[in-house]
């Protein structure tokens, strides 16, 4: 048995939650791209639980594996590893050998490329941890992988082959002096340094046992009974391929991913639930279009965009949502739900079911809206147009739904999908007509006992 989780919309859709709520009957979960870039965060037990490399399963107990398509940060694994050590837990954490290394200087240049590109009004909000620049290299077939962190020969050689550019492309292209600049770790453009700590690093995943051929790896689990869980991070509408290019992540969150991001084949996955989560109104952090969008927020929304006259309710919802994000802390930037989006989403993955998530943070306004289609050129579109200028001329014509209450949410999830109020269950149904996909779960708080399963998938 296999689940595969999807964000369905820019990220933030709360994929954390849900996995961790379906952790419960999962023996493994499995994340198969991006990197420590995914912030998420998980409640048990009144007790907060923010992540943004490890998988959200490790809270549970559960196995948790990074995958071949993810980027690993050692740093960031262990501290967070030490973290949940430190709070009572002891998770179980595996990571690809084949999964590719950030590097220190991979964090540099993403840094200041997304300066420069902030510059053109190109930034992608990224969260300058060196995703991008680490799959650069990844398909550039100069990057360094975990499994070459366990030979001291191969990483010494991959360093002197990728050093050497990197510290070019900042001084020569970017003219940022390596030595005496106070914004810049002459050791991280430093053969011998690198080589030493991440020796180290490669010395303490094995002495853990950490590294898997993870395809070989959940194979075996698999065959021996185990139900995997995988869990994707950002959402489809940043997807590489099927996403808002340029703004967009440097990987493929779509469920397709997840074969290649684990070395389990396609019909592995496709013979799975897919399940697609929605967040109730739509968030983002970064610049480019968003033709739903509530208020607007200085220096992300493009010039001309957003709608001024909603700036109550985007404030209203951002600050019943926390949408301020979880690795950066940037204020998001807030919409009403963009169905012409989850359309797109559903297509390209193929969702079994939905978990719709903060429709509590809506509650108490008189009126929700969606943005039901896009106008462009006098036609009607019922998805997403294939680039993101286009995605810019878009105008949403939206429905309106009636609000409801502010209400005990513990109480109502509690009592299961039926106390939901009714003109929240009639937005619901709507979602689900709309995406051809069953609600298998219904997010009303941050806590797992606030999630409602409609259906137990495990």
């Amino acid at each position: 048995m296999t689940l595969t989780i999807v964000g369905s919309q820019l990220g933030d859709e709360g994929k954390g939650g849900i996995v961790d709520v379906y952790g419960s009957g999962a023996d493994v979960v499995v994340r198969y791209q991006g990197g420590d870039n995914a912030g998420h965060t998980v409640v048990q037990d009144g007790q907060e639980y923010k992540l943004s490399l490890i998988p959200s399963g490790a809270v549970r107990g559960n196995v948790g594996v990074l995958g071949n398509g993810c980027v690993v940060n050692p740093r960031t694994l262990f501290d967070e590893i030490s973290t949940l050590r430190e709070r009572g837990l002891d998770p179980d954490v595996r990571v690809a050998e084949r999964a590719h290394v950030i590097l220190p200087y991979h964090r540099i240049l993403d840094g200041i490329e997304e300066e420069r590109k902030a510059e053109e009004d190109l930034s992608a909000g990224t969260t300058g941890r060196g995703i991008g620049p680490t799959y650069e290299d990844r398909a550039g077939r100069r990057g360094v992988r975990i499994g070459d962190l366990l030979d001291p020969g191969t990483l010494r050689a991959r360093l002197e082959y990728a050093v050497p550019q990197k510290r070019a492309l900042l001084e020569d292209v970017y003219g940022v002096p390596v030595e005496d600049h106070d914004d810049v770790d002459a050791d991280a453009f430093d053969v011998d340094a690198l080589h030493a700590e991440f020796s180290e690093y490669g010395e303490r995943l094995a002495r853990e046992g950490m590294p898997v051929n993870c395809g070989a790896f959940l194979a075996e689990r698999r065959a021996a009974g185990d139900r995997l869980v995988f869990e994707g991070a950002q959402g489809t509408a940043i997807d590489l391929d099927h996403g808002i290019y340029p703004y967009v992540t440097s990987s493929n969150p779509t469920a397709g991913a997840a074969a290649v991001g684990t070395g389990l084949g396609p019909g592995v996955i496709g013979d799975g639930e897919v399940l697609g989560i929605v967040k109730a109104y739509l968030s983002r952090v970064g610049t480019g279009p968003l033709p739903t969008e509530l208020g607007r927020v200085d220096g992300q929304t493009p010039a001309g965009g957003g709608r001024p006259d909603a700036s109550d309710v985007a404030e209203y919802v951002r600050e019943e949502g926390g949408e301020y994000g979880t690795v950066t802390g940037r204020p998001r930037r807030v919409g009403w739900l963009d169905v012409p989006m989850l359309r797109h989403a559903a297509r390209a993955s193929g969702f079994t079911g939905v978990a719709v998530n903060h429709i509590d943070v809506l509650a108490g306004l008189d009126q929700v809206k969606v943005g039901h289609a896009y106008e462009l050129d006098g036609e009607e579109l019922e998805t997403m147009p294939t680039t993101t200028e286009r995605w810019a001329d878009c105008e949403a014509t939206f429905r309106t739904f009636d609000g409801w209450p502010d209400v005990d949410w513990g109480a109502v999830a509690a009592s299961g999908y039926d106390a939901i109020p009714e003109n929240a269950r009639a937005y619901l149904a709507y979602i689900a007509e709309e995406v051809g996909a069953p609600i298998y779960a219904v997010g009303v708080g941050p806590g797992r006992e606030q999630t409602i399963v409609v259906e137990e998938l495990l």
